[in-house]
């Protein structure tokens, strides 16, 4: 079977696959489907078998768990370039957490079986993955120490330091302050008052689709960098 050369395309643009070289790019391409998602639809759900390794061409996703009450965690925001379910799948369980599009999207697929089996074959890829696995570790831990040991202003603080480009941090359109609740671990109304708090200090400004850094260093201080 041949690769299709958006697929190579594709995977040769992730950083998850960053030090894999050109050939095995190839071998990987040969290994995906090309899915795409509506607004809304999920992608999978928490506790379902069929499970594979998911790259990001186009479109913004997340990762949720959600309470038996209805409340969700955002666990991350996927955009263009990332990699999800890498934890399902090299478990060998079943997925982890639910995956939604937020926005239309496409992303590649490689089956749990195909994605165990290149890992057998090419030590090469073993290595990345398991670099790559360490990393995503370090940043669960991250997110729990946030939960449970930050104020939600600190909390507020380090992702708009840390999701920012050039002082800006540009909100598309499904960013809204109910999301960013969820992601942050909190409510709405509550993140309405961190923001405004953190704009009454000078900190930042909330515009409709960016927030601007107006003091980075005394961002950073809230945050507790």
């Amino acid at each position: 079977m041949e690769a299709s050369d958006e697929a190579i395309r594709a995977l040769a643009a992730v950083m998850y696959f960053k030090d894999v070289d050109d050939d095995l790019i190839s071998t990987i391409a040969r290994q995906t489907i090309r899915q795409e998602f509506e607004p809304g639809q999920v992608v999978f759900l928490e506790g379902e078998q069929e499970v594979a390794l998911y790259i990001v061409q186009s479109g913004w996703f997340k990762a949720v768990k959600t309470s038996p009450d209805g409340r969700e965690q955002v666990l991350s925001f996927l955009g263009p370039g990332e990699v999800f379910n890498a934890i399902g799948v090299f478990v060998e369980s079943t997925n982890p957490a639910t995956v939604i599009a937020l926005e239309a999207g496409i992303a590649w697929a490689i089956p749990q079986s195909a994605m165990l089996k290149l890992l057998d074959d090419h030590p090469q890829l073993a290595r990345v993955v398991i670099r790559r696995l360490a990393g995503r570790v370090q940043q669960l831990i991250a997110m729990v120490e946030d939960l449970s040991l930050r104020t939600i202003e600190a909390r507020l603080a380090r992702y708009l330091i840390e999701q920012s480009s050039a002082d800006q941090l540009h909100r598309p359109r499904w960013a809204t302050q109910a999301e960013l609740a969820n992601r942050l671990g909190t409510v709405p109304d509550v993140l309405h008052r961190a923001l405004r708090s953190l704009a009454k200090d000078n900190l930042i400004r909330v515009e409709r689709h960016q927030i601007q850094i107006l003091d980075y260093e005394g961002l950073a201080i809230k945050a507790g960098l």
